[in-house]
């Protein structure tokens, strides 16, 4: 684990050539090695940008005119003492920032130190550390929001007040713990029972949510499958907005997977085009269509493409036997040519189609809104409202529930016969999930596989 006695400094600013470059320092020396940086005597004024060139320190000659900006502790991004150096952003200058920060008795930063430092001060509890590694990798506004919404505590919130009501029902029953001869009951079977569906309520209130919010933190897979020749990679390139696959009147063109993000609805998608699937005739095309039914089988939805020009055949209905019991969205593309067949009268009961035209571009803003709906995003997150987007997140709290509930049952099948002590356990172990979400309870192993996926100088 990261010592917290040192001073740290990295640069905070992304690798290469910028108009502005920063270097971060966070410590108790912070302040004394930024002056001993510009062969400044006096102290900087907190909170006030201070412009000063550089001076040789250590083996340093970089020159640079640089402005340096001082944070005291606890009024900081870490709680420390911190001070942030602007320089021009020449990877030689901001090089010779860092060795002589270093020289001046700072350590460089581990990935994510800063951050740590933040949460290990009390200035971010563990649900908004990791969203700040959420909203530096984000790449959709959709992705950016949730982890803004997670930073600003919507999330955290959620969690204390379901901790709180936690709290309270352990506590009466503790003190009935605490005067058994006297026969004192803070809280009876029924209001306990009557509590503890509330806090599970709240819990399912977060958990029912989680799978929407997974995919908008981390994507989805999705698969272009079909017979050949109805238009995959044609629809592909369409909802790319760029000639990414090679389209041919010839059956069969796509031999491989062909894989491409793209944003859909405000979603991070991976979109697959794979080979028609068919009886091949060769060995490349059978191993293509061993790879495209592979990648349906791993797609968490598939994108089942048919033909409305021509009329459906073998392959198409197999496609469709194939891709059965799937999450699937089925297209019937080419509409902008004559119909050979009506999809009320050729497709399964139930599953309305989207209609497109991957030439013309027709439907495709209704492919976008159907693909998010099946993906369980069809309506975009409220401001304030906690979203589990978080796979750790999400196994606590249901580890919690989990407990809750077997609490629960367990008074039900007993009445008031339960000891307080059992039933205690249960609710003191969903407790400790809940704050090994907000990281009140932590191991240094977990805490370090957390930010260690965080950038340098973060």
């Amino acid at each position: 684990m990261f010592s917290t006695a040192d001073t740290i400094v990295a640069i905070a600013t992304p690798q290469g050539r910028a108009g502005l470059g920063v270097v971060r320092l966070s410590g108790s020396a912070a302040a004394a090695i930024a002056a001993a940086l510009v062969g400044r005597a006096t102290p900087f004024t907190a909170r006030h940008a201070t412009f000063a060139r550089l001076s040789p320190l250590g083996d340093t000659v970089v020159r640079d005119e640089v402005v340096i900006t001082r944070f005291p502790a606890p009024a900081s991004y870490t709680g420390e003492d911190v001070v942030e150096i602007s320089a021009h952003g020449s990877p030689v200058v901001l090089a010779g920032i860092l060795r002589g920060a270093i020289a001046g008795g700072a350590r460089l930063a581990e990935p994510g130190e800063f951050t740590l430092r933040a949460f290990l001060n009390g200035k971010r509890d563990l649900i908004q550390a990791e969203a700040v590694a959420d909203l530096i990798e984000a790449v959709t506004p959709l992705q950016a929001r949730a982890a803004f919404d997670q930073l600003e505590g919507t999330l955290t919130g959620a969690i204390a007040e379901i901790e709180s009501r936690l709290f309270d029902v352990r506590a009466r029953l503790e003190a009935s713990l605490d005067f058994p001869d006297e026969g004192y009951h803070f809280i009876s079977s029924g209001e306990l029972v009557t509590e503890l569906n509330a806090i599970i309520v709240q819990c399912d209130r977060l958990l029912v949510d989680a799978g929407r919010g997974r995919v908008i933190r981390e994507g989805a897979l999705i698969a272009l499958v079909g017979a050949p020749n109805v238009g995959k990679s044609s629809l592909f390139n369409a909802l790319l907005n760029a000639n990414r696959a090679i389209v041919t009147a010839v059956p069969g063109t796509t031999r491989d997977l062909l894989t491409e993000r793209v944003e859909v609805q405000g979603l991070s998608l991976t979109l697959v085009d794979t080979a028609g699937l068919r009886d091949a005739t060769d060995d490349i095309e059978r191993e293509g269509v061993a790879r495209a039914r592979a990648s349906l089988g791993v797609a968490e939805l598939a994108i089942v493409v048919l033909d409305r020009s021509r009329e459906q055949g073998p392959d198409d209905r197999q496609v469709l036997r194939e891709s059965e019991g799937r999450p699937r969205v089925i297209v019937v593309n080419k509409v902008d040519l004559p119909a050979a067949w009506l999809p009320e009268a050729k497709l399964p009961e139930g599953e309305a189609p989207v209609l497109v035209s991957a030439h013309s571009g027709e439907g495709l803003t209704g492919l976008g809104e159907r693909i998010a709906g099946r993906l369980a995003t069809s309506t975009t997150p409220q401001r304030d409202t906690p979203m589990v987007t978080n796979v750790r997140h999400a196994q606590l709290i249901t580890e919690a529930r989990a407990a809750m509930v077997r609490g629960r049952d367990a008074l039900g099948e007993s009445a008031d016969a339960l000891p307080e002590e059992f039933l205690l356990a249960d609710l003191q172990e969903a407790a400790s999930r809940l704050q090994e979400v907000t990281g009140r309870r932590s191991s240094a192993s977990l805490l370090q596989h957390i930010f260690e996926r965080f950038c340098i100088g973060k």
